[in-house]
């Protein structure tokens, strides 16, 4: 006899932020190949303070043509975490098509550099509004579709720079410690609903956001050019285990756990895929 093996979230309906490429992008088809229907955002434009270069439609669209190679549904929308109805007016559109909301991945983010007396208001500003603020702004945005059904599972997408804080980082460790914060209050407070509640903690990850020339400079500040090949031996020894960075999909493993039954009694817990990086000693 045949078994028809069935996804660990069939027939449920994802909304992911930061969807075009990337983290996000990996977590939209890693659910979809488990069964669910996505709905992907991105700002796809630049931000001034972020010297890589950010997603763009064709990114997003690829993102969508993936996940229908994967057979499932997707809905897509340029939309900026930064404005609660660009993000309003996605989710309903979403939810229109699609019937339903369940998970909820908070990916989008951004990340730039400097000692924390040399950043500029701008770039706090934005990193503030995006990787803290956005979240927020998602969560709230998602949580009327969850209430009435009373169940849901929402992921904050961290950092291991939530947990600790490493140098030139200070406006972004803030962020994501605030995305602590943020993610234990909503645990608290739609636990009685039956929505979970819970943060990923990467370490670097193999994605355009860490791959850039910038970051290479910080890590290598001897070299006139260096590249990715020459800050691997530094990231390396960032973390416990002999590894510069995880794979995408390597977090995208985290979100689907937390998403599917196999978590039905976990919120509010801080769940780092870290390569050890937050208890390195």
């Amino acid at each position: 006899m045949n078994v028809v093996r069935k996804g660990r979230v069939e027939g449920r309906v994802a909304f992911i932020t930061g969807a075009g490429r990337g983290q996000g992008r990996s977590h939209a088809l890693r659910l979809a190949e488990e069964g669910a229907d996505i709905i992907a955002v991105d700002i796809c434009a630049p931000v001034a303070s972020v010297r890589y270069p950010m997603s763009t439609k064709e990114d997003l669209a690829e993102t969508a043509r993936l996940v229908r190679e994967r057979d499932r549904r997707v809905v897509t929308a340029v939309a900026d975490v930064r404005d609660a109805a660009d993000i309003e007016a996605a989710l309903r559109q979403g939810v229109d098509e699609l019937g339903r909301l369940d998970i909820v991945v908070a990916n989008a983010g951004i990340a730039s550099y400097a000692p924390a007396h040399e950043i500029t208001e701008q770039a706090w500003k934005e990193m503030i509004d995006i990787n803290l603020t956005g979240v927020w702004q998602t969560c709230k945005a998602a949580v009327r579709y969850l209430l009435p059904q009373r169940s849901g599972s929402i992921v904050i997408i961290s950092s291991g720079a939530g947990l600790i804080a490493p140098p030139n980082l200070a406006h972004y460790v803030s962020a994501k410690h605030g995305t602590v914060g943020l993610m234990r209050a909503l645990s608290n407070e739609l636990a009685p609903h039956m929505i979970r509640v819970n943060s990923i903690h990467p370490t670097q990850v193999d994605t355009p956001m860490i791959m850039h020339e910038e970051i290479y400079r910080m890590f290598r500040p001897d070299l006139e050019n260096p590249t990715r090949e020459d800050i691997v031996e530094p990231s390396t020894a960032m973390n416990s285990m002999p590894v510069p960075w995880v794979d995408p999909v390597d977090v995208s493993n985290a979100v689907l756990f937390l998403a599917s039954d196999e978590a039905r009694y976990i919120t509010g817990a801080t769940l780092p895929v870290d390569a050890g990086i937050v208890t390195k000693v």
